[in-house]
């Protein structure tokens, strides 16, 4: 059941004629929603072809980090792999665009969620939920299908310093989801959500130099790892139910996952790497849509080179 939350009002200020051209391109991407899904994909497509032959620099930390976690891949396949990529963060671009604007009726025919009865499973005893994913080109598309099954709950969010996609983002987060959107930042509130029941997004796979933070395998490079999943279950007394989307001939597949069996296993080593294993397992299926254009291998262990430095 879901539970529509209260929307921010529009402030006054965000009429002001500064804020016209937020607006318009508001307007301007609404209208792009009801292009053919495929005419959006190939522009998509080939505005990440533009970026791929443009941006060098970026392209260089791709093929880092492709060459470290497919070391068995020849060069070939390693450039197959970065101009994918670069293709599928184009078509991202889009695939936001369809998750934010389009309309549900436009969506049910392209999004299909299978395991959707494993986040109720998890919620069948009060529980609240660790929705845990990873960072893909497509992942707003992949947490509008859970919206599209009317199952609420929290996205996190990172504040913007314009206002106006601030507000923006904000309130379609809450329209959406059914749940007003929590900041990164907030532990009190992502805790009293998950202690009332409720679900939450979670994407642990960015890399971030905080405390707890420990050096655990990725593909088998020692990765800086965040070990706050394990805690916020235990804090929050929540289940984790991983979710992962796939893009698959212009069509997007959505898989919920049984909530995890014990976990936290009171062994916070073990504990990440079996969120990094679950990780690079949706890595595998779709390889060239995860967010490779991340230094996800910035931090090493004590003595390890840089692999993003130039010889």
């Amino acid at each position: 059941m879901t539970h529509k939350p209260e929307t921010a009002p529009l402030p006054r200020a965000l009429l002001h004629p500064r804020w016209w051209l937020a607006w318009t391109l508001l307007g301007i991407g609404r209208a792009l929603c009801w292009l053919p899904v495929s005419w959006l994909l190939a522009i998509g497509s080939g505005l990440g072809w533009a970026v791929w032959r443009l941006l060098p620099s970026r392209r260089r930390i791709v093929r880092i980090n492709l060459r470290l976690c497919f070391p068995e891949a020849d060069e070939p396949a390693i450039a197959r792999m970065v101009e994918g990529h670069f293709r599928a963060l184009g078509m991202g671009l889009f695939e936001a665009l369809l998750a934010w604007l389009a309309p549900d009726a436009k969506l049910r025919g392209l999004v299909e969620v299978r395991g959707i009865e494993h986040l109720d499973a998890a919620h069948a005893d009060g529980s609240g939920v660790l929705l845990l994913t990873g960072h893909f080109t497509q992942l707003e598309i992949a947490a509008r299908g859970i919206c599209l099954e009317k199952r609420p709950f929290h996205a996190m969010y990172r504040p913007a310093d314009n206002a106006f996609v601030d507000w923006w983002m904000h309130r379609w987060r809450a329209e959406r989801s059914g749940r007003p959107a929590l900041p990164k930042d907030d532990l009190k509130s992502l805790l009293r959500a998950l202690r009332t029941g409720n679900a939450v997004w979670y994407g642990p796979d960015q890399t971030l130099e905080v405390p707890g933070a420990i050096f655990v395998p990725f593909f088998g490079v020692p990765t800086l790892t965040l070990t706050a999943t394990a805690k916020l279950a235990t804090l929050g007394r929540a289940r984790v139910v991983p979710f992962f989307g796939q893009r698959i001939d212009g069509r997007y597949l959505v898989t919920v996952q049984p909530a995890l069996e014990n976990f936290p296993s009171g062994d916070e080593v073990a504990d990440a790497r079996r969120i990094n294993a679950l990780i690079e397992d949706a890595v595998l299926k779709c390889p060239e849509q995860y967010f490779w254009t991340h230094r996800r291998f910035k931090h090493r262990p004590p003595g390890a080179e840089d692999v993003y430095r130039r010889a």
